[in-house]
């Protein structure tokens, strides 16, 4: 048992490395490099965003870069998406709509969104939008300047998270916790090992060409965790991908209650662990509960350097996701509760093929 409890400060250590990693190289740089005359195709898949699509639309608007078209997937919302992307369009020509014909046999919507979206771009680059992110007006800019120096075939950003509600502050900053602490992702482009992938689907930025010569969204077009996925798979072809930890230029509020975000993140958490409830209920054991063995079991010194360790990941994170210290560190613990919550519901709904998502099942 004490070899364990060895194990788990070790554990704690690698974390804290990792999570140091990306601090100093895991963010966004960009320099000025040129790209005038560049056409971005700007894809947004949208099902019930009344609440979210004006704010995308404004920000998109006020964006420095200018050589933009603007594509909406409306994909059968009956709330007032529609019209709000319409009266948009009514007062810039870069703004259309693609209107949903229904959802094929075999396809999730999301993933049916992004592709019927890429058949109607003309742009060089395809860049990927939820309809919840908000963006500062150089965004588009910077991130097209990182994609013109580095040369990736695909660039994803985590977005710095707004959280406002305790439901938030419990749940949404364990998915920048796990990501930020096992996978340096400076390894994501320097690695050809597809297990070091990563991506968000909330901002894809592709190279058309290539887009369009491997068709991702077709290709995995009834995954759950299409964006994960589509990295694993561009990496496995032999493309060269980044993905950048939270930065000011992209953020947004993803969920705003305790009962959204476990929906969420009940759909993905697992594949952050191969797709494997085992790994994910160790890591969340090890993580959560490893502190006694290492109290029980080893010296006292050792116990006092294991929660220094602890509560210095903890704030290293906190820092590179852009989000508040003192806050992280207050719910340190529903947070991991949280994540336990998470493993058991996505495990419920895989037994019980029963997981809802945008009023579909996506089982």
């Amino acid at each position: 048992m004490i070899y364990l409890a060895y194990f788990i400060v070790g554990f704690a250590v690698v974390q804290l490395l990792v999570a140091l990693v990306n601090l100093l190289w895991g963010r966004f740089t960009y320099d000025g490099h040129e790209v005038a005359g560049t056409l971005v195709s700007v894809l947004i898949p949208a099902r019930n965003e009344a609440n979210n699509i004006g704010n995308l639309m404004n920000d998109l608007k006020q964006q420095s870069f200018a050589d933009i078209e603007i594509l909406v997937f409306d994909d059968q919302s009956t709330d007032g998406t529609a019209s709000i992307v319409e009266l948009a369009a009514q007062t810039d020509t870069r703004i259309r709509i693609v209107r949903s014909e229904g959802l094929p046999e075999g396809w999730l919507g999301k993933n049916n969104a992004c592709h019927q979206l890429a058949i109607h771009a003309l742009g060089t680059y395809y860049l990927f939008l939820d309809a919840d992110v908000r963006l500062d007006s150089d965004a588009i800019l910077h991130t097209l300047e990182y994609m013109v120096h580095h040369q990736p075939i695909l660039m994803s950003i985590f977005p710095r998270q707004e959280m406002v509600t305790v439901g938030e502050w419990s749940t949404v900053p364990v998915m920048n916790y796990i990501l930020l602490t096992l996978l340096p992702l400076v390894l994501v482009s320097k690695s050809r090992y597809p297990s070091l992938s990563a991506a968000n689907g909330q901002f894809m930025l592709f190279d058309a060409a290539v887009y369009r010569k491997t068709k991702p969204h077709e290709k995995l077009k009834s995954s759950r965790v299409e964006d994960i996925e589509i990295a694993r798979y561009l990496k496995r072809e032999g493309y060269k991908i980044a993905c950048i930890a939270a930065d000011s230029l992209v953020y947004c509020r993803m969920y705003k209650s305790f009962r959204e975000a476990l929906n969420g993140f009940a759909k993905n958490v697992t594949h952050f662990f191969g797709n494997s409830f085992v790994l994910a209920m160790l890591f969340w054991l090890i993580t959560t509960l490893g502190f006694v063995l290492v109290v029980w079991l080893l010296p006292f010194e050792m116990g006092v350097l294991y929660l220094v360790i602890i509560f210095a990941t903890r704030i290293v994170v906190a820092v590179s996701s852009g989000q508040q210290v003192l806050k992280n560190l207050l719910f340190f613990i529903p947070q991991h509760f949280a994540l336990c919550l998470f493993i058991y519901t996505s495990y419920m709904n895989r037994q019980n093929k029963q997981m809802v998502w945008k009023d579909r099942n996506i089982s």
